[in-house]
């Protein structure tokens, strides 16, 4: 038993085939979308009730560009924001020569021109991510209670310097070439470069219609985009690469969904996040250009993206050792990314190439979830039938789409490189467990490296599993038990989630164990050590029954939870009372053990 425990740790394996497409929406709306003035006249709500806006999109496209400022003041008028003048992006790539709106098959191209979509009813700013708007965009918060802003973040108006694009891209899905598909309900507006010299891609998620929208509509709902929102910006203070995000928008504007696929389809509301990322490139970026045999195109954007992204192989190297560090890089990176998310228990719940980034920041938050109660085999997609991508089988996804970026870059490859390609994939497995296992020492304060660290652990996770014990707060509490309660296997009694492990056969025997391995560095101390695991282990994580009382509370126009929620968790390493006046930090209630999530967003 304890074998399959470690196993399961570090090489995880099994893929099979699900037919579901996490892409598709429920309702079919194949019509060319309208982007006249008269639609930009739209409906804002700001704190003091509805206003009437004239402004159109034309109207905002020739406003001035934004004044310069000095280093570290942040703009209190948006009028004074634009793109940056120089759009990379634009510049570089061939953009699909079809400017009408209509779902295709596009060729030789990286983008297509599409404006948003406006919404036909009121539109409303429910929660804005200050930290977002101050250090990325360098906005005043204050900045959020516009007009203009709200249309902007709402795809109302296009801003001065702004050809928004949607990304063709294809990929694997559930482990089978789902061929193109794209940005389907995202456009990106446009590149700005802020004051840190930092280059950020705006884009707007729930915008409607794309070349890229296949059988859907474009359109995102209320409670996927609270959870992308919120997701976003969990992740990023939980110390885990991730696109970021800087707005909620709601309008009353319905769409027809079918949440779970079982023939129930009802209206919901429409919404919108703006997100940002250094760049929206994914695996399937590359894919879609291998498979069309589109190989100049390809070896432009490998190029472009490691002289963008990876200075320092760009500068040093010639092309085809470019290709072969490149790929080195994503591998370590992306191990590192899969190692934190199994620390914090968090599954993707949809890792298709497609939705892999280039950089190895988390992307494309749909059906997630971070487990409650430890269980490896944690599936929090309901459309996800056969558990291929499981919590405990994610390292291993990883694996697979790296073979599949391999892939993709072999057209730019000699038989030799080709090889040596090969031969640094199979490099993965190591990387993934060195970089989970120092991970793991952190999580239980383990100093230095000890041959016997990875069975301590395996037994803990073994332990926790027989038990159903909660993966976030085992570890939170862990911290608090002194070395003389460890070995007398004193528990006390507010330590719910440690008091869980108490009945199992193996839990005093494992205490001693690890607090033998706690005492081989003399120098360290219980307060010390304290630090250094809640440092590491949050107290707090987006779980799901956490998100779905924010979305119940927001399908009624309250979004009290939403914003208490971003506070909290913007702090998840710190106790905040307001958190355990909610009971963020309590045992799940039992109903949350009946929640479901699908990929209909």
């Amino acid at each position: 038993m304890l074998s399959r425990t470690v196993v399961t740790l570090f090489l995880l394996s099994v893929f099979c085939l699900a037919k579901n497409d996490p892409q598709n929406e429920s309702i079919i709306d194949d019509e060319p979308c309208s982007n006249s003035e008269d639609e930009r006249k739209h409906l804002y709500t700001d704190p003091d009730g509805l206003k009437d806006s004239s402004q159109t999109c034309s109207d905002a496209v020739n406003r001035k560009p934004r004044k310069g400022y000095e280093e570290g003041h942040l703009m209190s008028s948006f009028e004074d924001w634009s793109f940056a003048k120089d759009q990379v992006l634009l510049k570089t790539f061939p953009i699909d020569r079809v400017k009408k709106n209509f779902v295709r098959e596009v060729r030789n191209a990286v983008f297509s021109e599409v404006e948003p979509t406006p919404f036909k009813t009121r539109v409303k700013l429910v929660a804005a991510s200050d930290e977002v708007l101050q250090e990325i965009l360098d906005l005043h918060p204050d900045v959020v209670e516009s007009e203009m802003f709200q249309a902007f973040v709402s795809g109302n108006t296009i801003l001065y310097g702004s050809t928004p694009l949607s990304h063709r891209y294809g990929g694997h899905q559930f482990g089978s070439w789902a061929g193109q598909l794209g940005d389907g309900r995202a456009v990106m507006l446009g590149e700005y470069v802020n004051r840190k010299g930092e280059r950020w891609e705006l884009q707007l998620k729930g915008s409607g219609l794309t070349p890229y929208s296949r059988r859907g509509d474009g359109r995102a709902v209320l409670r996927s985009s609270v959870r992308e929102f919120l997701c976003s910006e969990a992740m990023y203070h939980l110390g885990i690469p991730t696109s970021r995000a800087a707005t909620l928008i709601v309008s009353d504007d319905t769409v027809i969904r079918d949440q779970f696929y079982n023939g129930h389809p009802k209206k919901e509301r429409s919404a919108i996040v703006l997100r940002l990322a250094k760049s929206w490139f994914r695996i399937g970026s590359l894919e879609i250009l291998a498979t069309n045999k589109e190989t100049d195109l390809l070896k432009q954007l490998v190029d472009f993206i490691i002289k963008q992204y990876f200075t320092d192989i760009y500068e040093t190297l010639n092309d085809g050792d470019r290709y072969l560090t490149f790929f080195s890089d994503v591998i370590s990176q992306t191990a590192g990314m899969i190692a934190l998310w199994q620390s914090v228990g968090f599954a993707h719940g949809v890792c298709n190439t497609d939705n892999f980034s280039l950089l190895s920041i988390t992307i494309d938050y749909g059906p997630f979830g971070f487990m409650d109660s430890y269980n490896p085999e944690f599936i929090p997609n309901t459309s996800d039938d056969t558990g291929m991508y499981s919590y405990e089988n994610q390292p291993d996804v990883g694996l697979f789409n790296l073979d599949k970026l391999r892939e993709a870059l072999s057209p730019l490859l000699t038989e030799q490189q080709r090889f040596q390609m090969m031969k640094i994939l199979e490099l993965y497995p190591d990387i993934y467990k060195t970089k989970y296992m120092d991970i793991l020492r952190r999580k239980m304060g383990l100093l230095g490296e000890e041959e016997d660290d990875g069975m301590i652990a395996a037994v803990l996770f073994k332990m926790m599993a027989d038990t159903k014990a909660d993966f976030t707060m085992t570890f939170r509490q862990l911290s608090e038990l002194s070395l003389d309660q460890l070995e007398n296997a004193t528990i006390p009694s507010h330590l719910w989630a440690i008091r869980t492990l108490q009945p199992h056969e193996y839990f005093t025997r494992w205490l001693k164990i690890y607090a033998q391995r706690l005492r081989l560095h003399e120098e360290d101390c219980d307060e010390d050590r304290k630090a250094r695991m809640d440092a590491t282990n949050p107290r707090y994580v987006l779980r799901n029954w956490m998100a779905e009382l924010a979305i119940r509370k927001a399908e009624k126009d309250d979004f009290s939870e939403v914003k208490l929620l971003l506070k909290v968790l913007q702090n998840p390493y710190v106790k905040q009372d307001e958190a355990e006046d909610q009971r963020y930090g309590s045992p799940p209630p039992q109903w949350a053990e009946k929640l479901r999530v699908s990929c209909s967003s």
